[in-house]
């Protein structure tokens, strides 16, 4: 199969022993054979440079331990090449039923929710209306009105001018005292903002 192409038990001791010249041999004889034995098995190019990689680094890593064929390191590494894109293709299958299950952009929780989820007392009606707004819209209302941060603060979190968040402020207030009218419970006629 092979016929001693890597130049022998000589090269190999050597390799063996640490010779990073006499390794670069062992390498330079094998490589083509590696990597196209790793590209039927991954199918491209850049999968079998990673597997023909790792064959090589194993056959450095584990040299003590190589079992020679006919003189040659070559099954060994023709094995573990397989070994290693076996590995691979099921990592890949592994990632790729991890991303399925990743909630997509518009499934991904607000992250405000949790803070109008627990505020104590919020009316059922009040956190529906709230769940309606855009997302930098509840930001901003979450943090001007349920965590108290002064609008300017808050303007700067969100990346906004002070000027835009007051308006936009003012626009959800008035979007949720709409959506609002008749659920909540009568209170004192003022001019005070909910």
């Amino acid at each position: 199969m092979t016929g001693r192409t890597d130049g022998g038990d000589a090269l190999w001791s050597r390799a063996r022993a640490g010779d990073g010249e006499a390794f670069g041999r062992v390498f330079d004889a094998h490589r083509e054979r590696v990597y196209r034995h790793a590209l039927r098995l991954v199918g491209t190019a850049h999968e079998a440079e990673d597997v023909t990689a790792v064959a090589f680094l194993e056959l450095w890593r584990r040299r003590d331990h190589v079992r020679l064929v006919d003189g040659s390191v070559l099954p060994w590494l023709l094995v573990t090449a397989g070994n290693v894109a076996r590995n691979q293709r099921r990592a890949t299958r592994r990632y790729r039923r991890f991303l399925a299950a990743l909630p997509r952009p518009g499934e991904a929780p607000d992250a405000a929710e949790p803070a109008l989820a627990g505020a104590l007392g919020m009316d059922p009606d009040l956190r529906e209306a709230l769940r309606t707004l855009p997302a930098p819209d509840l930001h901003l209302l979450t943090l001007v009105a349920l965590e108290d941060c002064t609008i300017a603060d808050a303007a700067a979190v969100l990346g906004i001018g002070e000027g835009a968040a007051k308006t936009r402020l003012h626009r959800i207030r008035t979007r949720l005292r709409g959506q609002l009218a008749g659920t909540l419970p009568a209170g004192p006629t003022s001019r005070a903002e909910p």
